[in-house]
């Protein structure tokens, strides 16, 4: 298991909004590992169930690497590639790293500048990092050129109704003018030259994600019929 060293373009200052403190405690807890990251893979295991073993993976904004373990055994890769732009990240998700049990490879880059060749990699997680970004166009740029024909983006992202609401503007912190909708996120996905089918996309209304943090329905009031999605899980295709 190796680390590569930043490279001059990989520290280039680019524009990334870090996590809270709250936030980064929050990524520790039980309920990012099981209710956020789990499930978030698991509806997008289900919606790509064609990926085949033994790839190459590329995990963007690993944080604490919770990922890692779970990537290896959901997905069997032959290699993991790790991104984070943060100058601690090596140390933060090491022993995750340990206990994935498939190399990983750590890279502390921006997804605006990726260190891999072109079409080297079979699949990439970008699980809630791409609201963190602010030139997200460049980074979905980014990932369609590493991966492979055919690969796939596995992407789960909060929406601006989600990032705006009042309960994350006090504990989190995020790029603002650069929140997207779900129908937006799936227009600038299609436009970065991804394809995307009904199948391939799913806008869960988790509990987590609601301003009342699903108070409302624990009380019987029913999830609301008509509602602006607070999340959006996408298996997108680079066409081969």
């Amino acid at each position: 298991m190796t680390t590569i060293q930043p490279s001059p373009a990989a520290t280039r200052k680019l524009a990334f909004v870090p996590e809270t403190r709250f936030g980064l405690w929050f990524l520790s807890t039980a309920t990012w590992r099981i209710h956020v990251l789990g499930r978030a893979l698991s509806d997008l295991q289900r919606m790509a169930p064609d990926i085949p073993a033994g790839g190459v993976m590329l995990d963007i904004g690993t944080g604490q690497g919770h990922s890692l373990p779970e990537l290896a055994e959901r997905f069997k890769p032959c290699h993991i590639h790790a991104l984070d732009p943060e100058p601690d990240f090596a140390q933060r998700c090491g022993a995750m790293r340990d206990a994935a049990g498939v190399p990983v490879t750590l890279h502390q880059a921006h997804a605006e500048r990726i260190p891999l060749p072109d079409a080297s990699v079979d699949t990439v997680l970008c699980h809630q990092t791409l609201h963190h970004i602010v030139d997200q166009t460049s980074a979905l740029a980014e990932v369609f050129r590493v991966l492979k024909p055919g690969g796939r983006l596995l992407l789960a992202e909060s929406t601006r109704a989600y990032i705006h609401s009042w309960i994350i503007r006090l504990l989190f912190r995020h790029p603002m003018h650069v929140q997207r909708s779900a129908p937006e996120f799936l227009d600038m996905l299609r436009a970065a030259g991804f394809e995307l089918s009904d199948e391939c996309i799913s806008t869960p209304y988790l509990w987590w994600s609601r301003s009342d943090l699903g108070a409302l329905e624990w009380l019987g009031f029913g999830v609301p019929k008509v509602r602006e999605e607070t999340l959006l899980n996408a298996a997108a295709l680079k066409p081969l």
